[in-house]
């Protein structure tokens, strides 16, 4: 499948966006506030052990400590062992680390949410051809090499150029290769870890030892493979250090390295910021009319599948079937897209045939084949659901573009204008409960404070009656709708004054922005979501016009055309 990489460059960071079959199937972003810390070896100390938990936490200079389970902590083996012993294979955790001791760790699974790194001891370190794993005697393929005769040659080689007791995974890329190209590749990763053990000897703990590539010698060293036709770079200076790059990776590899010189911004121009969009969005729309809908929490994603406006031309169960095999398509791609991981739940539209039942599960693990990051769909629940996993390294592509909403916190929704206006009443009277002024000024959002003045102040009037006190609303779209603002205390006039934004014999020029509700002869504009009648006013709703106030009233003033 023809693939394509764009890397677009600005101030203060780089893009890099991966398509196959001009759609979009991989995003990458990297800025100096939020770099990527997956693959870095620390010197790191380790704070508490939890024999409950079977694991410890261990201080990498990170702002939160690092998480090492048993599995992740058998010790790294020293270049004059070969094996380790077998009651240190079945040790507890009590027995591998203790609280203060010093440990070379790795980063397998960036900090997530309020979570910690997840480390390891045993160290991985990624080249062009091949993964070195220090620390495990053991000599694999890519799965994605399908072909026995060169998987069998490739493994050959693995054996043939690694030191005794050295683990090496053979990569994708490599197929084709000779046994120079992945040697030099064996050579450069040895000296990598020689380099790390070296720092380690001295390293006061916590301190970084090994931190991976930037951006671009990530996607170069990963992504680069026979399949891409094209490099397309917007910026001069990130072409030539591609170009730098590739003289020690793939030199042959430079041909398809260009410099985008075309008018328009490049992402634009391939379609990739409005598949960015989508991709941040919650719902998805497919080519056929159904849609998508995304949904996170702490503990799974959820996709339900919804038919939209698609109807079909057939039979129900035809269109059913269509639609789910487009969606399963587009679930893989979105997957790869956000970089979701962990627990998923997809809710198909239910299908009576077990057959197209396994159509459709067929259809999306070919889709997730392409996929480099290991997902696993386990199946079809009792209930018709299909289970899958995806492995979480870092955050999704929603953790980095998104922030969480400071009101609702994730919950997707607001407490309603009533809700919200019960709760305005509350505070206005524990508010003047506490305080001996005659008056008090709160600023809400418009369509709150409708509810708390009612229909010609009467909820207001109910609420000074009760309070024995004056109170003056005022309506404001810069007010979130769970918002109260108390914008002054004190005595009567001095409130009234800040309360009412015009007096009577002002002259202003105004937008008409809708007719009166209850007399269409008259125009409704407003002066900071203060509502000022202007008589006459309903033939010119749109346009600007001059007025003057003839009475300013507490919650709304009458003005006259001038």
């Amino acid at each position: 499948m023809k693939k394509e990489i764009l890397v677009s460059v600005d101030q203060d960071e780089v893009r890099v966006a991966i398509t196959e079959a001009l759609q979009l199937v991989e995003f990458y972003i990297e800025r100096p506030t939020s770099e990527r810390i997956a693959g870095n070896v620390y010197m790191g100390r380790v704070e508490n052990v939890l024999p409950g938990m079977e694991a410890c936490f261990v201080d990498v200079g990170l702002e939160r400590n690092a998480f090492l389970y048993v599995d992740d902590a058998y010790p790294v083996r020293s270049e004059e062992e070969d094996e380790l012993p077998d009651n240190v294979k079945r040790a507890t955790i009590s027995k591998l680390v203790h609280r203060g001791q010093r440990v070379m760790v790795q980063i397998v699974k960036e900090p997530i949410g309020s979570k910690g790194a997840r480390v390891t001891r045993s160290v991985t370190l990624p080249g062009r051809y091949l993964v070195l794993m220090p620390v495990v005697d053991y000599v694999g393929v890519s799965r994605r090499i399908t072909d026995e005769k060169e998987r069998s040659r490739l493994k050959q080689i693995a054996q043939s150029i690694r030191d005794p007791g050295t683990g090496l995974i053979v990569r994708t890329v490599a197929e084709g290769k000779g046994t120079k190209e992945i040697s030099d590749d064996y050579n450069f990763l040895v000296k990598q870890w020689r380099e790390i053990q070296q720092k380690s000897r001295n390293a006061r703990a916590p301190s970084l030892l090994y931190q991976d590539m930037g951006l671009s010698y990530r996607v170069l060293r990963d992504c680069l493979d026979a399949n891409v036709s094209s490099l397309l770079v917007d910026d001069r200076a990130e072409y030539e250090k591609i170009l730098g790059l590739l003289d020690v990776l793939a030199p042959r590899r430079k041909r398809v390295v260009k410099l985008y010189r075309e008018k328009g911004q490049l992402f634009d121009k391939r379609g990739i910021n409005e598949e960015i969009e989508r991709a941040i969005s919650r719902r998805v729309w497919l080519d056929c009319g159904g849609y998508l809908v995304f949904d996170r929490t702490e503990a799974l994603t959820s996709i339900d599948l919804n038919t939209g406006r698609y109807v079909g031309s057939a039979d129900l169960q035809t269109t059913v079937v269509k639609t789910n095999l487009e969606a399963a398509e587009e679930i893989a791609r979105q997957l790869r897209i956000r970089d979701i991981g962990g627990i998923i739940i997809i809710d198909f539209i239910d299908m009576d045939a077990p057959k197209n039942r396994e159509k459709v599960v067929e259809v999306l693990e070919n889709a997730l084949s392409r996929d480099k990051t290991k997902a696993t769909v386990l199946g079809i629940t009792q209930l018709g659901l299909v289970e899958m996993t995806r492995k979480k390294v870092k955050e999704s592509l929603g953790d980095i573009l998104l922030k969480p909403c400071p009101y609702c916190e994730g919950s997707g929704q607001v407490v309603s204008e009533h809700t919200m206006g019960g709760k305005v009443r509350s505070e206005i009277r524990k508010a003047l409960l506490q305080s001996s002024a005659q008056a008090l000024l709160i600023e809400v959002h418009p369509s709150v404070a409708a509810l708390v003045i009612g229909a010609g102040g009467s909820n207001l009037k109910k609420l000074e009656e009760q309070t024995g006190r004056s109170v003056y609303v005022r309506g404001a779209e810069s007010c979130h709708p769970e918002e109260m603002k108390i914008v002054a205390m004190g005595n009567r006039e001095d409130v009234e004054r800040q309360a009412l934004p015009v007096k009577e014999g002002d002259v202003l020029e105004l937008k008409i922005e809708e007719p009166h509700v209850s007399n269409a002869k008259d125009g409704i504009a407003r002066v900071e979501g203060y509502v000022i009648d202007v008589e006459a006013g309903g033939r010119f709703v749109g346009d600007t016009a001059k007025v003057e106030i003839v009475k300013a009233y507490r919650t709304y003033a009458r003005a006259r055309l001038m």
